[in-house]
């Protein structure tokens, strides 16, 4: 795997040959993240984003057990300087009929979030700093995408 920050981003696909991989990418991954970035992570239902969000948040300090937050909608855990935030909107049709603080526990300030299945024209969610998309590729392998939408680096 090429080292990320070496990249100069816009989107990078790479290819993950097992569960190890797919985390140690996640992992690296958090070392260009700070403080109120959002990541969305998409992906079918077992391409490996809990996978993924579990290398992230590991790196970032995170001690307790990452899984993932389909039935909870989302789980904060304590992370070395930021909490981490980990959210699966999938359950959800969108945030319109949510209680409108749903996200403030999770994003923003002092939190660093990773959100599976983002409804879209969601304005906590619509300037993410990356976009990762996993997808199979063929027994444990993964094909990677992370991109960097236009303007998130000059958002920083």
């Amino acid at each position: 795997m090429q080292a990320l920050e070496s990249w100069g981003m816009a989107t990078r696909n790479l290819r993950t040959a097992a569960p190890a991989e797919t985390e140690s990418l996640g992992a690296e991954l958090a070392s260009l993240l700070d403080d109120g970035d959002v990541v969305l992570v998409r992906g079918e239902l077992g391409a490996g984003k809990t996978t993924f969000v579990r290398g992230a948040a590991r790196a970032l300090g995170v001690d307790d057990p990452v899984t993932s937050p389909t039935f909870a909608i989302g789980n904060r855990y304590r992370g070395g300087r930021f909490t981490v935030s980990h959210l699966d909107l999938f359950r959800l049709a969108g945030l319109g009929r949510e209680d409108p603080g749903l996200l403030a526990d999770y994003v923003g300030p002092g939190r660093i979030a990773f959100v599976e299945w983002a409804p879209e024209g969601e304005p906590e969610l619509d300037s993410p700093r990356l976009v990762v998309t996993l997808a199979h590729g063929g027994g444990d392998a993964r094909i990677v995408e992370i991109d960097e939408p236009p303007g998130a680096e000059a958002e920083r």
